[in-house]
């Protein structure tokens, strides 16, 4: 995991810093928004103001109140609440000086007796490795560099060029030492024994953390 980085101070949080217009409340309600991941989650911005954090967007319609929790705040409970967004179900909050690395949740109460519950980010782009369950606040970001074989892309996915994929779980393929490897350390064995036994394409199960490696992301 890399190291958490901070914006600034941590400060309290802001309910005037939103990613949702009312468009997007309006196409949320109706079932009809398509870029939901750039408007929930965890998102970094520079507030109108020059505060620099992190807007953290949630879909919790049941809920009474939401708060988030992280090791930014020392995981309180109610510490940094959220609000709820119209009648839509969204809870918001802008939590200045959070930065990439924070390991966060939401701390959930229900209107059922007052149940309440920590849930990790259901849009969140990074997820702490199993036995941890905190999302983790990352960016979208990243820097291809694979315009050579997007060239010649085309050429590989051709209707009539043969296929046979050779499926992979990070998690179990090939572990002689034990530990969990990355798709950085196994990929030129797997391009080797790809090529060797004849398939053509790399399906991989799945690319998302998932909490139980044995369960093979199902």
């Amino acid at each position: 995991m890399a190291v958490t980085e901070r914006r600034g101070e941590i400060g309290e949080v802001r309910h005037d810093v939103s990613l949702l217009g009312e468009e997007d409340l309006h196409l949320f309600n109706e079932g009809t928004h398509s870029r939901l991941y750039r408007k929930l989650g965890a998102h970094g911005l520079e507030s109108d103001d020059g505060e620099e954090g992190v807007v953290f967007g949630v879909w919790a319609p049941g809920a009474r109140e939401v708060s988030v929790i992280g090791d930014f705040n020392g995981w309180e409970k109610g510490a940094h609440p959220l609000t709820a967004r119209g009648s839509s179900g969204i809870w918001e909050g802008f939590v200045p000086g959070v930065g990439r690395g924070t390991r966060y949740k939401y701390h959930i109460v229900s209107h059922n007796a007052g149940y309440a519950v920590d849930k990790a980010d259901p849009f969140g782009v990074r997820q702490e490795e199993p036995p941890a369950t905190g999302s983790v606040v990352w960016e979208l970001d990243h820097e291809w560099g694979d315009d050579a074989w997007m060239a010649e892309r085309g050429q590989r996915n051709a209707r009539d060029a043969p296929i046979s994929v050779y499926e992979v779980h990070l998690g179990s393929w090939r572990r002689p030492d034990g530990t969990m490897p990355s798709y950085t350390s196994i990929a030129e064995a797997l391009a080797d024994y790809v090529a060797e036994t004849g398939f053509t394409h790399v399906e991989f199960m799945p690319l998302t953390e998932h909490p139980f490696y044995g369960s093979w992301g199902y």
